[in-house]
């Protein structure tokens, strides 16, 4: 495949990514502290569909690691603030249809052995190894946020997510550095303003 058309999924991911956080920068800027918006769990369910295929795509494990692992978090949040029942017909489609077409592609049709994958010329070992923790890192916040929100059963980005989004964001740039994968560049750079500035919030309300 054309690498325009992969740099192009991959674009288109980040593309919902940033959507997500300019909503809830936006938001949270209005409000004076850190919210929450719907649209937040929506756009990061579609962008983790889209960032797992440009990850299959690159050979890229630990991009493929980190959207498997979390997107589960990103539904059930959609749950705990109610909106899923709301939510559009075709949204609900692709959300459950889609992740099903992957998997069967994967188990039935996929042409990649998985050590294509582990044993990517393109990615030395070590650097799969910083990737990969930068992805653990980073996904852990959801996993820490989701903790969060099911003790206090309403969806919230408490500062603990920040502090790790803001960390494995660092990695992550790292990684992408090394890789010279513009679209990983974009997206944590741009990133790491937003956290930087919800940790801001949090602070300047606690004073």
């Amino acid at each position: 495949m054309s690498s325009w058309i992969i740099y192009s999924i991959g674009f288109a991911a980040q593309l919902l990514f940033s959507s997500r956080l300019i909503s809830q920068w936006f938001l949270s800027e209005k409000a004076k502290k850190v919210k929450t918006p719907t649209i937040y769990w929506k756009l990061s369910l579609l962008a983790s569909l889209l960032l797992f295929i440009y990850g299959y795509l690159r050979n890229d494990l630990p991009i493929m690691i980190g959207q498997t692992l979390i997107y589960a978090v990103y539904f059930r949040n959609l749950k705990l603030q109610y909106e899923w029942k709301s939510s559009r017909l075709i949204f609900k489609i692709i959300v459950f249809l889609v992740p099903v077409l992957i998997t069967g592609y994967l188990l039935f049709f996929n042409k990649k052995q998985w050590s294509d994958f582990l044993q990517n010329e393109d990615i030395a070992t070590w650097l799969m190894l910083v990737g990969i923790i930068g992805q653990i890192v980073y996904t852990s916040r959801f996993i820490y946020q989701w903790i969060y929100s099911e003790k206090n059963e309403k969806s919230c980005l408490p500062k603990g997510f920040w502090i790790l989004s803001l960390t494995g964001s660092a990695i992550i740039f790292t990684y992408a550095v090394f890789r010279s994968d513009p679209v990983l560049l974009a997206a944590h750079f741009f990133g790491a303003i937003v956290y930087i500035r919800n940790l801001f919030l949090i602070q300047k309300n606690k004073n």
